[in-house]
C-alpha cells in the first residue's frame, strides 16, 4: 500500500467550513454576536486547494468519501471513514482534525476536543487546530480555551480573527487587561472590524474608560450606522460622561430598537435631569403607545408631575399604579409625600401610617411622618416619631430645632432651651433665620426659668 504524505493529504481533504455559535454568557454580553466559524486548513489560511497528481489508493477512497460527506453536512457518515483511515495511518494530524471537525457538528464535545489536542500534538504547526479547539471551548470552557487561542495568534499573526477570539476568551475569564490588548491588536489588523471595535467599546465600559469607549462605538457606528449594539454602546458612553449630547443618543438607538424599555427609562431619566418634561413626558406616551400603562412608567409618570409640580396629576398617577401594585410600599410612601406637599395633612398621615405597616424601619416614612405631625400642629405626635427616629438615627441640627420648637409650643421651657441650645452648637458660625430665632428664643426662656 502507497503511503502518500501528508501535505498531499491536506490537499484532498480540507474544504469544509462548520458554523459554531459563541452564544451570550453571564454580566459580559457581546455587543455583536458573528458566530465564529470552525477553520479548515485551505480556508482559514487563506489557500484556495490546488490540482494534484492522484495516486491510486484505498485510503484516498476513504478520505473522499469522508470529503463527500462533509461536503453534504452528513458528518455521521464521515465518521466510519475518518476512523478506519486512522487506523491505519494514526499519525496523520489532519485526518485526526477532520475526525474533530465532524465531531464538532455532532456535539460531540469531548471527542472533538480529543481528536483537536492529537492533531496539534502531531503538527504543531497546523494552526486551524488550536484555532478551532479555541473556539469549541470558548463557551463551555472558557479558561481552557484561552492556551489554545494564543497559539492560533502565533500561528496565524497576520489574521485579526484568532485576536478577536482570544479577547473573547480573556475578557470571559476575567483579565479585561488582557483582553483589551487582543482586541486592540486585532484593530490594528483590521481597523474597520465593526464587531471588535464596539466589543473594545464594550469592554472600554466595563473597565471604566467611557472617553476611550465613545471612540470606538464612534468608529463603528461610521462602518455601521444601524449598529443597534454601537449605538446602544455611545449612548451609554456619553451618560457615563455625564455629557448632555446623551439623550440623543439613546433617542438614536431607540430608533433602531424601539422596544427596549430600560434604555427608554435611562432616556425618560435624562430628560427629567435636564428638566424636559414635556419630551420624557412624550417619550413615555411613545412607550406606552396602544398598551396599558406599566407600573414602571407610572412610577416614571408620576416623578414628572412631580417635578412638574403637577400634585393632584400625580395623585392620580400613584394611586393607579397602587392598584396594580397595593403592596408597594415606595408607592404608598410616595402618595403620602405628594398629599404633605399638598398640606393634606390627614391624607399624608393615613398614607405614610400605611407606608410603615408594610417597611417599618424605613426613616424617610418616619421623617415625611414627623413632618406631617410638626405641619399640622401636633407636637406630642411630632416629637414621639423624633424619638423613633433618634432610636436609629443620631438627630441632625434639623431635628433638634423642630424639638424645641414644639417643646416651646408645649411650653416645656427647660426641654425647650436644651433643644434650642443642643441646635445653636451644631450650628455654631452659622448665620440663618432659624439660628437667629434658637438665639431669641433661647434668651427668653433662660429669663423664663430666672424668674421662677
Amino acid at each position: 500500500m502507497r503511503r502518500l504524505p501528508c501535505r498531499s493529504l491536506a490537499v484532498v481533504v480540507a474544504r469544509a467550513v462548520l458554523v459554531l455559535s459563541l452564544g451570550a454568557q453571564g454580566a459580559a454580553p457581546l455587543l455583536s454576536r458573528e458566530i465564529p466559524r470552525q477553520a479548515s486548513p485551505s480556508q482559514a489560511a487563506g489557500e484556495k486547494p490546488t490540482k494534484t497528481q492522484r495516486v491510486a489508493n484505498p485510503l484516498n477512497d476513504l478520505l473522499d468519501e469522508a470529503q463527500r460527506s462533509i461536503d453534504a453536512n452528513h458528518f455521521e457518515a464521515a465518521l466510519a471513514p475518518l476512523q478506519k483511515f486512522l487506523a491505519e495511518k494514526p499519525e496523520v494530524a489532519f485526518a485526526h482534525f477532520q475526525l474533530a471537525y465532524a465531531y464538532t457538528a455532532l456535539n460531540r464535545g469531548d471527542e472533538a476536543r480529543a481528536e483537536y489536542e492529537r492533531a496539534m500534538s502531531l503538527d504543531p504547526k497546523m494552526p486551524e487546530a488550536p484555532l478551532n479547539l479555541g473556539i469549541l471551548l470558548i463557551e463551555k470552557d472558557t479558561g481552557a480555551a484561552v492556551g489554545p487561542l494564543r497559539k492560533a495568534v502565533e500561528l496565524l499573526p497576520s489574521q485579526s480573527r484568532p485576536r478577536f477570539l482570544l479577547g473573547t476568551a480573556l475578557e470571559r475569564s476575567g483579565d479585561l487587561a488582557g483582553a483589551a490588548g487582543s482586541f486592540e491588536g486585532a484593530l490594528r489588523l483590521d481597523p474597520r472590524d465593526a464587531e471588535a471595535l464596539s466589543h473594545l467599546g464594550s469592554l472600554y465600559l466595563r473597565m471604566k474608560r467611557p472617553g476611550d469607549a465613545e471612540a470606538k462605538f464612534r468608529g463603528a457606528l461610521e462602518i455601521q450606522p444601524n449598529s443597534a449594539a454601537a449605538a446602544l454602546g455611545l449612548a451609554q458612553s456619553l451618560d457615563a460622561q455625564q455629557k448632555a449630547e446623551a439623550a440623543e443618543g439613546y433617542r438614536t438607538y431607540l430608533n433602531l430598537q424601539p422596544g427596549d424599555s430600560a434604555a427608554r427609562a435611562r432616556l425618560v431619566h435624562l430628560l427629567v435631569a435636564q428638566e424636559n418634561y414635556e419630551g420624557a413626558l412624550a417619550e413615555l406616551e411613545q412607550a406606552e403607545a396602544g398598551k396599558p400603562a406599566s407600573l414602571d412608567s407610572l412610577r416614571l409618570r408620576a416623578d414628572i408631575q412631580i417635578a412638574q409640580k403637577k400634585f393632584d396629576d400625580a395623585i392620580a398617577t400613584l394611586q393607579q399604579a397602587i392598584r396594580l401594585a397595593p403592596g408597594d410600599a415606595q408607592l404608598i410612601g410616595g402618595l403620602g409625600r405628594v398629599y404633605l406637599q399638598k398640606r393634606d395633612f390627614a391624607a399624608a398621615e393615613k398614607q405614610l401610617q400605611a407606608a410603615l405597616q408594610l417597611d417599618r424601619n424605613n426613616l424617610v416614612y418616619w421623617k415625611d411622618l414627623g413632618s406631617t405631625y410638626y405641619l399640622s400642629g401636633n407636637c406630642p405626635a411630632a416629637l414621639a416619631t423624633l424619638d423613633v427616629i433618634a432610636k436609629t438615627e443620631p438627630p441632625a441640627a434639623g431635628a433638634w430645632f423642630i424639638r424645641a420648637l414644639c417643646y416651646d409650643k408645649l411650653h416645656q421651657v427647660r426641654p425647650a432651651l436644651d433643644a434650642y441650645e443642643k441646635f445653636l452648637a451644631m450650628e455654631q458660625g452659622k448665620t440663618s433665620d432659624q439660628v437667629w430665632q434658637a438665639q431669641e428664643r433661647s434668651k427668653v426662656l433662660k429669663h423664663m426659668l430666672e424668674k421662677r
